[in-house]
């Protein structure tokens, strides 16, 4: 076309029509340039709106490796056998860590005849110990009896640790988890801080500790799952982490879905093994939780798997692979003004677009109404939602339809009110339900911990390094969610776990943590 611009026609209905042609092209590569414009802001905000960081790529693989293959290995019940001569035997504990001393006797008279007892010698096991902010070594000292009558040698059997014949107490094994999954510390990073202390704890020796105590704990997870299930309304979403493909040391892109219930912006009322408030004593909502599954692909059957048999309300994005979970008898969808809104603030940002402006503001209306029924009743909150929020929200719907017959149907701006307008339908719901809420973003707030903590571990070493995240996170987190610490809880839970019964469980849930004390 330009090189026809050498030799124009003299004719000016022909001028014209090079003119109509030229302008069309214009317009065309105007749109492309716009649509690769705006493709190139997204890809740089993504790349450079937060410095990255730079690890040692064979410590994490080594770390995360490591953790999967404890989490397959259990430990034998501890017995009084004599150990090879030809094992390495481990470096003493050192010598300037505080000392706590547990005597465990086993009584002043023979169990068998009545007799007195007395002292032949003792057996010392010591255990290395995590308080916040120091070591600490507990020495759990059993004296072996003798009967001075019948000669019975009689000694009290050691209790039960949360990793048998291994060295750390519950304490620090909380701290190894919390730390790597809560304040994103990888394995070998913990490690030299704690050898700054005069600690030799070895990367793999944690990874081990990680490993089993996970598994151990599996059953509160479950247990935790049951409970999300449960709820009236749950939220849902997904992100990515890598997965070292075993064989090549590359990765590929396997998934975190977390699934949350959260009643707590609507006074949810107080359920079957709901608990007290632990502030006021008083009944209150079912307690929230955060329930996190990883797979190794992001196919639809994986959501449809975790919460088969739920048929109740799922907030959810518009990824298709959630579609298995809706329909007749099934659960229904809520959708997320979050989501909507974003489409129209990547606009604005780059194009200052004055449509865009104004769509962003009558949202904004929409959660300053929000704000007024948050922590009210389902039935109050559906009064303010019909009162106020219902007029906004059709007004916002039928000005989106008005814009978009205005502008060009292949631009960014084109794109957002569309995907708005077929999501705006099944975000509707909220208004009728004063249990729905406007957006996902209570699931997206429990997704930001694996977001910061694959910054820093980069990837799951294997499948069952990825469970082990899963189990971590959800214990975490829904710690994090009922407002209790998750070290002191995870060491008060370890303590315990290995005695106690399967069917009461739920005792150690974090929501009952604090009564308990």
């Amino acid at each position: 076309m330009l090189r026809d611009l050498e030799s124009l026609p003299d004719d000016p209905a022909e001028l014209r029509g090079m003119v109509t042609l030229l302008a069309k092209e214009v317009k065309s590569q105007a749109i492309f340039i716009e649509k690769l414009q705006h493709q190139l802001h997204g890809a740089n905000r993504h790349r450079f709106g937060s410095i990255s960081e730079s690890l040692d790529q064979l410590q994490l693989s080594l770390e995360n490796e490591e953790i999967a293959v404890a989490t397959e290995t259990t430990d034998a019940p501890e017995q009084e056998v004599s150990e090879p001569k030809n094992k390495p035997r481990r470096k003493p504990l050192p010598e300037h860590l505080e000392r706590k001393e547990q005597v465990l006797t086993p009584g002043d008279n023979c169990s068998k005849c009545g007799g007195s007892l007395k002292t032949l010698g003792e057996d010392v096991t010591e255990e290395l110990e995590y308080v916040p902010g120091r070591f600490i070594v507990n020495r759990i000292i059993r004296p072996r009896m003798a009967c001075s009558c019948c000669e019975a040698i009689l000694q009290a059997p050691m209790p039960s640790r949360p990793i048998e014949r291994g060295r750390p107490g519950p304490g620090l094994l909380a701290h190894v988890l919390v730390s790597k999954y809560c304040d994103h510390l990888p394995l070998y990073r913990q490690s030299q801080i704690y050898k700054r202390e005069g600690i030799d704890l070895d990367r793999s020796t944690m990874a081990d500790w990680v490993g089993k105590s996970t598994a151990l704990l599996e059953p509160l997870v479950d247990a935790i799952g049951k409970h999300v299930r449960q709820g009236q309304a749950l939220f849902a979403d997904d992100t990515p982490v890598k997965l070292l493909s075993p064989g090549n040391k590359r990765t590929k892109t396997a998934r975190i879905w977390a699934y949350v219930r959260d009643e707590r912006p609507w006074k949810g009322s107080c359920a079957t093994g709901a608990q007290s408030d632990n502030l006021r004593g008083q009944a209150t909502r079912a307690p929230p939780g955060a329930w996190y599954q990883f797979t190794i692909d992001r196919k639809g059957e994986h959501p449809v798997r975790h919460l088969s048999n739920y048929k109740d309300w799922v907030h959810a994005d518009g990824y298709a692979g959630f579609n298995g979970l809706f329909g007749e008898d099934k659960a229904s969808e809520v959708a997320c003004m979050a989501h909507i809104r974003r489409k129209f603030v990547d606009v604005q940002q780059f194009q200052g677009s004055a449509i865009a402006e104004e769509a962003i503001k009558r949202i904004a209306k929409l959660y300053g109404i929000e704000k007024e029924a948050r922590g009210r009743s389902p039935a109050e909150r559906v009064t303010i939602r019909q009162k106020k929020s219902k007029p906004t929200f059709d007004d916002l719907e039928t000005w989106l339809h008005a814009q978009l017959p205005k502008i060009s149907g292949k631009s960014p701006l084109a794109r957002a009110i569309r995907y708005a307008l077929s999501r705006m339908p099944k975000t509707r719901p909220y208004l009728d339900n004063g249990f729905l809420e406007l957006d996902n973003n209570t699931c997206e707030r429990a997704m930001k911990p694996v977001a910061i903590g694959r910054k820093n571990w980069m990837f799951a070493g294997s499948q069952r390094g990825g469970k082990a995240m899963a189990i971590a996170f959800t214990l975490i987190e829904t710690a994090k969610l009922n407002g209790v610490d998750p070290q002191a809880w995870l060491t008060d839970v370890l303590s315990r776990i290995a005695d106690h019964k399967i069917n009461r469980i739920d005792e150690l849930l974090p929501w009952n943590y604090v009564e308990n004390e």
